[in-house]
């Protein structure tokens, strides 16, 4: 059974979504599918709860991104550059655990590769959802369900080579050590930024750059600021580093990340992270030819979701063809 579509309608100023997700659209129309007869009432109960998740997952009620691009063009040249071409460039405010398993996965690796891995985790370890459309739809794995037995020997054979044990070690150190490792984790947004990326630097196969991805996309540190070599490249081209670390190294060392993180900050203030990733994104080969202004796209995306059991509500976005899927806690 499947309900009426809902549309939640955004401005471009404050969603862009074919660049935040990828896709070529504006609004979002969505619907949620149910396993069984429901009552009317509950339909409109589970879509009032959607519509909040969906309101949270974009975080359209905590930043007002307009009055922060205002506000980093004036603090920034080479950010009131670019603002026109990007605007609507949003931080998802994903699920801590799923979070934290995909950037591990992310070491040295690539988006299609890493995509890949997360969708044979949950396949291996996650429980079944739904199907729908004829495609089953998984959960992400319980930290428990990571910590079984002959866990590192199955994901590598999968593919996941050196991070099989990364995902072990991470998962059995939060099983050991806290009675609920998930409640654990969300707890760190309640911490500051220097304790929050502190902790999850405890964890197997987490350094720097994916405790800062981890604070800035699930824990809600928006001055968190993930350094890779390609903003260190950004940090040097526009932002003078390769004249300020004169007689220091000229790569990406410790001191030089933390240093582009201090100025960045210095900059752009408390969201930070959020104008981080504007420069990011404006920098990458895919936009390096964007010419197209936000207010021509006006297409929709459409997302359905599949109510079942107590704990998950699973979404899955139909873009172009391609499906997309978030996961979010009922109980959140």
């Amino acid at each position: 059974m499947s309900s009426l579509w809902r549309t939640l309608k955004v401005s471009v100023e404050e969603l862009r979504l074919d660049t935040t997700l990828k896709c070529v659209a504006t609004d979002i129309d969505y619907r949620t599918h149910f396993a069984s007869n429901v009552s009317s009432s509950q339909i409109n109960h589970e879509l009032d709860k959607l519509h909040e998740f969906l309101i949270d997952y974009f975080q359209l009620n905590t930043v007002n991104l307009g009055e922060c691009y205002t506000k980093w063009s004036k603090a920034d040249k080479h950010f009131a550059k670019i603002a026109l071409k990007f605007k609507g460039i949003r931080i998802l405010r994903q699920d801590p655990i799923e979070n934290l398993f995909c950037f591990i996965c992310s070491t040295n690796n690539n988006i299609n590769r890493i995509s890949q891995m997360v969708e044979k985790l949950c396949r291996q370890y996650g429980e079944k959802i739904c199907t729908l459309n004829g495609e089953d739809y998984f959960d992400f794995p319980t930290l428990e369900k990571l910590t079984s037995p002959n866990v590192v020997d199955e994901l590598k054979k999968l593919g996941f080579g050196y991070r099989a044990k990364y995902i072990a070690q991470t998962a059995k150190y939060m099983c050991d050590n806290f009675s609920d490792g998930e409640v654990w984790l969300r707890s760190l947004r309640n911490l500051s930024y220097k304790e929050a990326h502190g902790a999850l630097l405890k964890l197997s196969g987490v350094g720097p750059k994916v405790a800062d991805c981890v604070c800035l996309m699930s824990l809600d540190k928006h001055n968190a600021i993930p350094v890779d070599t390609h903003v260190w490249q950004i940090a040097q081209k526009q932002y003078g580093f390769n004249v300020k670390m004169r007689g220091a190294s000229n790569s990406l060392t410790t001191r030089n990340y933390a240093a582009v993180g201090d100025h960045l900050r210095e900059i752009f203030g408390e969201y930070s992270g959020w104008a981080h990733s504007v420069l990011f994104t404006s920098d990458l080969r895919p936009f390096e030819d964007r010419s197209t202004p936000a207010r021509e796209l006006n297409s929709t995306s459409s997302i359905t979701t599949k109510i079942t059991g107590k704990r998950q509500i699973k979404i899955s976005q139909e873009i172009n063809s391609n499906i997309v899927r978030e996961k979010r806690k009922k109980s959140q």
